[in-house]
């Protein structure tokens, strides 16, 4: 559909005709997230403030326009990917990078939604403060894209995941309005709206200003590289590990595949002759810290660990780190594309689990990696492959929903981190009954009753919205 010249003027008159775009090339790059799914955007728009994010909504909705809220576009399952018949209006919160306020002896900051993740650390790093959840993509993923799928990371393990850090959100309802979710007090009146906006994707609204806890940086960190020459030894510290009663700030596993292009990228002394390695970090007051790192070695050694390598100051702890978090960035040297899978499965099933995922890759025929929060059993199975060849696609999502199922039998659920977006929206019946589906749009309704924002996402054909969340054939992939 052509965009109409009055909706383009009357958003450009809103916000400002240099953060309004309908350029062909813009809306092309606006419309996929990074995901493998792609859709069309009808325009794009950059507000700045609260007024322009509400005149934004206003505007789409007054010319009968879908919206999708979108933050840096880090998402891996299609969640601000625009789709439907009439191409929506992408609302891009990425200008709205205020740290508006912090309180620093009730450890709360309020933050626009476009503030990246890491830099909401770094401004209140001199407080001896940051904010916890950490996705591997938090140097450019937003504090807003973090409230809209309960982001996680490595350090959730201990810390917990976003919804545990978020106080209060003030939101733009789809209808133009303004909402406070949430509050400062410990225990809000009402019912918990924060907690049901948080998580939701841009099915609910959009986030205007976020109040985030702020945590203590740990008074002592110890970080631990472990290598095995199994994946089933590695798998079994995992478990002996929290079996002992310790909760490590993160437990990280990679397999061999994954840590050889890893090294090759950082150079951080990661052992490329490994089956696995664990990254093991153990935080809090300094004797406490030390116990917890010997009996971690320990634990490690007893299972068949080669070596327990400790590092020896901040420098090594963020490099070794640096291999962690840049994994997904090393397989660009192997091949231009990836399909990252996000299910949770029991930590006592990760071997059995495993299996079935490296079975799945051979029988595609696919290069399978597995980089992982073992800790909470969540499993990031990584294909890497090239989508320029004639057929991989099919064999990438016909291997990544076997892996899906395969999750789900093992009793584990359809995602940990990345939300269910577009990626995942059909496989909510393998988990959630008919009653458990109608309860969830029955709440979305009551946000957004005609069905505009993000829509097509999160629930399938046949929910209470059912008529809403069809997706029009070659919508998208």
């Amino acid at each position: 559909m052509i965009v109409t010249s009055s909706l383009l003027d009357e958003l450009r008159a809103a916000l400002a005709p240099d953060r309004v775009t309908a350029d062909a090339l813009e809306l092309g790059l606006y419309g996929r997230d990074a995901s493998v799914l792609d859709g069309i955007a009808g325009l794009v728009c950059f507000p700045v403030t609260t007024e322009e994010l509400q005149a934004a909504v206003r505007i789409a909705r007054a010319h009968d326009r879908p919206i999708v809220p979108r933050g840096s576009g880090t998402g891996l399952a299609g969640g601000a990917v625009p789709t439907g018949d009439v191409p929506p209006v992408v609302i891009v919160t990425t200008k709205m990078t205020a740290v508006l306020e912090v309180d620093e002896e009730e450890r709360v900051a309020w933050v626009q939604p476009g503030v990246l993740n890491l830099d909401l650390s770094r401004a209140v790093a001199s407080l001896g403060l940051h904010f916890a959840p950490d996705p591997s993509s938090q140097q450019s993923c937003t504090v807003g894209g973090n409230v809209a799928n309960n982001s996680g990371g490595p350090h959730c393990l201990a810390y917990g995941v976003t919804s545990a850090h978020v106080l209060a959100i003030e939101v733009v309802l789809p209808d133009g309005t303004l909402a406070m979710l949430g509050g400062l007090d410990p225990e809000p009146a009402g019912y918990d709206l924060r907690g049901a906006f948080v998580g939701s994707e841009g099915t609910m609204g959009i986030a205007s200003r976020i109040a985030v806890r702020l945590t203590p940086v740990p008074p002592a960190i110890r970080t631990m590289l472990a290598d095995f020459t199994s994946v089933d030894d590695a798998a079994a510290t995992v478990s002996g590990i929290i079996a002992a009663g310790i909760v490590p700030a993160a437990l990280e596993m990679m397999d061999a595949e994954i840590t050889r292009a890893v090294e090759a990228y950082v150079h951080a002394g990661f052992p490329e002759d490994a089956a696995a390695v664990l990254l093991v970090e153990v935080d809090g007051m300094a004797d406490g810290v030390a116990d917890a790192a010997d009996k971690v070695a320990a634990i490690a050694r007893a299972h068949g660990a080669r070596t327990v390598r400790v590092a020896a100051d901040d420098a090594e702890r963020m490099l070794l780190w640096k291999g962690r978090k840049s994994a997904f960035g090393a397989i660009a040297r192997i091949a231009p594309n990836y399909y990252l899978h996000d299910a949770v499965v029991p930590r006592t099933r990760l071997v059995e689990v495993l299996g079935q995922v490296y079975d799945i890759a051979r029988r595609y025929d696919l290069v399978m990696m597995n980089v992982f929060h073992a800790g909470d059993g969540n499993l990031h199975p990584l294909i890497v492959f090239d989508r320029r060849i004639d057929g991989v696609m099919d064999r990438v999502l016909a291997a990544g929903q076997e892996i899906i199922t395969a999750c789900v039998d093992a009793g584990g659920v359809l995602s940990g981190e990345h939300g269910i977006g577009l990626e995942k929206r059909d496989y909510m019946g393998l988990i959630f009954g008919p009653d458990d589906l109608d309860a969830q749009a029955r709440l979305r309704e009551v946000f957004d009753p005609g069905g505009m924002c993000n829509p097509y996402k999160v629930l399938p054909a046949g929910s209470r919205c059912g008529d809403l969340q069809q997706v029009p054939e070659g919508a998208w992939i």
